[in-house]
């Protein structure tokens, strides 16, 4: 798939990132997770990101990675594409882009490097060499310590070719017009903040009508519901499931830190489809959480 291909992928619909599966020795299991990406399929998402941030790209070390895009692939071969995560620092993300690359994923999800601020110069720089070490598509995720300004990613889209995806995880009105209106259709935008339903309507008046969906991993039907209402301009049904299921949620997921991955591993138990706990530093949800999440899962029906 050509950096083009990619691009027109990522603008088609809904994307997701699955979780990772770990036993309960916190080891990788590879056939629950592959089970987990047959279960998926069906409904239909346009594109996959393995080892993202849902998946704990955070806590896989580089053999573990392998395996996650190995059996991504293996399971979804010729049905739907899959973006392989990257990230840390730019000769760790080099390493991992072209892994994934090596493995025949479809492109990568630059993640922000760890810890430390840096200057526009600086990102410029990362993304560019990350950029250049692979001939695949790449998207950026302006979140954490990257964040990229309307003039440097002027820059990274003049310098890198493959560069062909924006994904946002901030939420600044200014900013992102700004970066829409400067870059155009130069690149395919993704909406990135946690539960993206939430902000989908705002997304899409600025451009962006687009974006992955967390909660695809447990209730997907709902989420390919909410995708459709969406994309028709069907305002009942988005609001009326952002009153009844996502501001609670949301609720729910804000009472613990790191609670944006943890709550969904906790639905995907309720679900019937666990993934098992969440790797430290993360934490998984307190029981008297889980069952109020399970009660807040109920009317929504059978997935």
């Amino acid at each position: 798939m050509s950096p083009q291909d990619l691009k027109s992928v990522l603008q088609a619909g809904l994307l997701s990132f699955p979780l990772t599966d770990f036993d309960s020795e916190l080891r990788f299991a590879p056939k629950p997770y592959a089970d987990r990406l047959e279960w998926l399929q069906p409904y239909g998402a346009s594109a996959l990101f393995a080892a993202g941030g849902t998946g704990e790209f955070f806590s896989l070390e580089p053999g573990e990675y392998s395996e996650v895009i190995k059996v991504a692939l293996a399971t979804c071969k010729n049905r739907t594409p899959i973006i392989a995560g990257a990230g840390g620092g730019t000769t760790l993300a080099i390493k991992y882009a072209q892994e994934a690359e090596r493995l025949g994923a479809q492109g990568i999800l630059l993640l922000p490097h760890y810890l430390t601020e840096a200057s526009q110069e600086g990102l410029i720089a990362h993304v560019q060499a990350v950029c250049k070490s692979v001939k695949f598509g790449v998207v950026v995720y302006n979140r954490g310590g990257c964040r990229l300004t309307p003039a440097s990613l002027q820059v990274l889209a003049d310098s890198c070719p493959n560069l062909i995806g924006f994904k946002d995880g901030f939420g600044d009105i200014e900013k992102f017009v700004s970066i829409r209106q400067t870059l155009g259709d130069r690149f395919a935008y993704l909406g990135g903040l946690p539960t993206a339903e939430l902000f989908a309507g705002a997304y899409k008046a600025m451009g962006c009508p687009v974006y992955s969906s967390a909660v695809f991993n447990f209730i997907p039907k709902t989420a390919m519901e909410f995708y459709n209402a969406h994309a028709a301009n069907d305002t009942e049904t988005c609001n009326r499931l952002i009153r009844d299921f996502f501001i609670p949620y949301i609720a729910l997921r804000n009472q613990g830190e790191g609670y944006a991955v943890s709550i969904v591993k906790a639905g995907a138990t309720i679900s019937g489809h666990s993934a098992g706990p969440v790797r430290p530093p993360l934490s998984d949800l307190k029981p008297e959480e889980f069952e109020q999440l399970r009660a807040l899962m109920a009317p929504l029906g059978p997935q």
